[in-house]
């Protein structure tokens, strides 16, 4: 644990898969969003530790993924997940005095009642102010994007639940899409083909290290990478097998999931106003979270949409970079931060 004595203030991006935590200045831990229980409902590991049991348990050991499609969907296991995972960066007494200032990102489609899940999960750390942030408008601050000029700007935020696709103009969304297609989609795609097409079982984990190495949305792509070995069960025989994939394999494997992003991207397009349109036809296309790093989005939204697509180079943790420069100074956010 790190006994830190520094900023009373800190803000968090609660992830489907991925949860960071930073104060004004810089990250201060990221961890996977997993937590694993004791049959007797005590905490056996939290973050890392618990990601790497997943799928390895026996049933004494319960395993939680406590967010889907974005939001909590667990409620008491989140807030366990949360705390532990404070508690790796703050020591007791620290935890003990309260904090000034909490910012938590939340999607842009949550109902009040999720949104609530957030805060209520975070009023165990007894803060004199928590503020939830737009998680795309998050993400445009942290792509140094200035959010509050009139010019509108089309951003497209592919998480690990969910995708969200919006037009901002004046600190506030004028058109978007939500849609329940992102990262574990691409994973559960890449599963069912294998067992499909290759009488292969394979893990989550195994499907998203297939996703990050050779996953691509375009075949047209001048430096593919180099095919890889994939280990599982053989479904016919039940013992380990592996199998070697290429990237123009898995190309037509992702293609029905990232078109419907395609589709949502025109479709924000479509009905967003005019002028902002004229702005978007000039800046382009902004695109980050976890599954912007495919192989040839970039490539491939371009030729979809006869726009500049930029790619986040950080894209993991631009909602994160976000939520840290508002914390740093929210009198100069005050207009996208919302009081829990």
């Amino acid at each position: 644990m790190l006994s830190f004595t520094g900023s009373r203030s800190f803000a968090i991006d609660l992830g489907n898969n991925n949860t960071l935590l930073t104060d004004k200045e810089k990250i201060l831990l990221s961890e996977p969003s997993y937590i694993v229980f004791n049959d007797n409902h005590s905490v056996k590991a939290v973050g890392e530790e618990a990601y790497s049991i997943f799928e390895k348990s026996h049933d004494a050991l319960h395993p939680v993924k406590p967010l889907r499609g974005g939001v909590i969907a667990d409620y008491q296991s989140a807030g366990k997940m949360i705390r532990m995972l404070v508690d790796k960066v703050y020591s007791t007494g620290f935890l003990s005095k309260g904090f000034d200032t909490i910012i938590t990102g939340v999607p842009y489609h949550t109902t009040q009642v999720e949104r609530r899940a957030f805060r209520d999960a975070l009023d165990q750390f007894n803060s004199r102010k928590t503020n939830l942030l737009f998680e795309p408008l998050a993400a445009a601050i942290g792509m140094d994007l200035d959010i509050r000029e009139p010019e509108g700007k089309l951003l497209v935020d592919i998480g690990g639940g969910i995708t969200e696709v919006v037009v901002i103009s004046l600190s506030g969304v004028a058109s978007f899409q939500s849609l329940k297609v992102a990262g574990d989609t691409f994973d559960e795609v890449i599963r069912d083909y294998f067992r499909k097409q290759h009488n292969l079982l394979i893990g989550a984990r195994t499907a998203e290290q297939v996703k990050k190495t050779i996953g691509g949305v375009s075949a047209a792509l001048k430096n593919a990478p180099l095919p890889m070995l994939v280990k599982g069960k053989s479904l016919a025989e039940g013992i380990p097998m592996s199998v070697e994939i290429r990237y123009e394999e898995l190309v037509p494997v992702l293609d029905k999931p990232f078109s419907e992003i395609e589709a949502g991207i025109i479709h924000t397009l479509q009905h967003c106003p005019p002028e902002l349109a004229a702005d978007i036809y000039k800046s382009g296309v902004y695109v980050t979270g976890g599954s912007a790093l495919l192989h040839g989005v970039k490539e491939r939204l371009e030729r979809t949409t006869s726009l500049p697509v930029h790619i986040d180079a950080h894209s993991l943790t631009s909602v994160s970079r976000g939520i840290s420069k508002a914390l740093r100074d929210p009198k100069y956010y005050q207009g996208v931060l919302i009081e829990a």
